[in-house]
Formats: C-alpha cells, sequence, structure tokens
C-alpha cells in the first residue's frame, strides 16, 4: 500500500518576525545617533595636536560664522549672553562653559566671550579638533 502525498513539499522562510525585528533595530540607531551628538550646530574647530576630554558638567556655548551665539541649542543674542549664561550655571556645582567657536573667526570675537567668563570668575574651555 503506497501512500502518497497530494501537496509536494515547497521551503518557505517566515519573513514576519524579521519585519518586528527590522523596526526595532531602526528604532534603536535612530535613538542612539541623537544621543551620540547632543550639539546640532555643525562647525569646524580648531586643530590642535592634544585635546583633553572632560567628563565634567558641561555647558555648550557655540558661535557660528555669522557672529550668531547658542546657549546649549538655544539662540541668544549677544547682548544678553552674559545674563543667559549666568542663569544657566548652577554655582553648587562645577560647571565648564565649552566654547566652541569656527577656525577662521577673528581672535577679538573669542576674547569678546573669554571677557565673560573672566569677568565672571567662570571656567571656560576652548573645544578643538583632533589634527
Amino acid at each position: 500500500m503506497a501512500i502518497r502525498r497530494n501537496k509536494r513539499f515547497h521551503a518557505e522562510v517566515a519573513t514576519s518576525s524579521l519585519s518586528d525585528i527590522m523596526f526595532f533595530l531602526l528604532l534603536f540607531f535612530l535613538i542612539i545617533s541623537t544621543l551620540a551628538n547632543p550639539n546640532v550646530i555643525r562647525m569646524t574647530l580648531p586643530k590642535s595636536k592634544t585635546n583633553e576630554k572632560t567628563n565634567k558638567q558641561l555647558i555648550t556655548l557655540s558661535v557660528t560664522e555669522e557672529k550668531r551665539f547658542f546657549l546649549d541649542k538655544d539662540e541668544v543674542p549677544f547682548e544678553k549672553l552674559e545674563a543667559s549664561l549666568l542663569a544657566k550655571i548652577d554655582p553648587a556645582k562645577d560647571q565648564t562653559v565649552v566654547v566652541r567657536i569656527p577656525f577662521n573667526m577673528q581672535v577679538q570675537d573669542l576674547v569678546d566671550v573669554l571677557q565673560i567668563g573672566v569677568k565672571n570668575k567662570l571656567k571656560f574651555v576652548i573645544a578643538t579638533s583632533p589634527k
């Protein structure tokens, strides 16, 4: 007595779970990419042979080539920069202000920003790119 199958066997790959995995991977990479680069303002920084990475409390002060000032992604006019910076700094914490200024800006623009730190006894650090 020979038993035959009516239907032949066809190899299949179950792809229903693959779409779920791809969705979770997409979400993971989107979240990680936003955390990896907190500074939205793109600029070419001055080069240096050595640069130090800090793990302290940081406040980022970015200056664009058009002389627009950003304090942690918020645009601030230069006249209100000192007041905004002092409002943002917590005296109880050891905070450092990281100045991100393009490499081709004039020295006077950098000195104007650093004068605010000297006047108020704040810690300023100039961000650089590795050579």
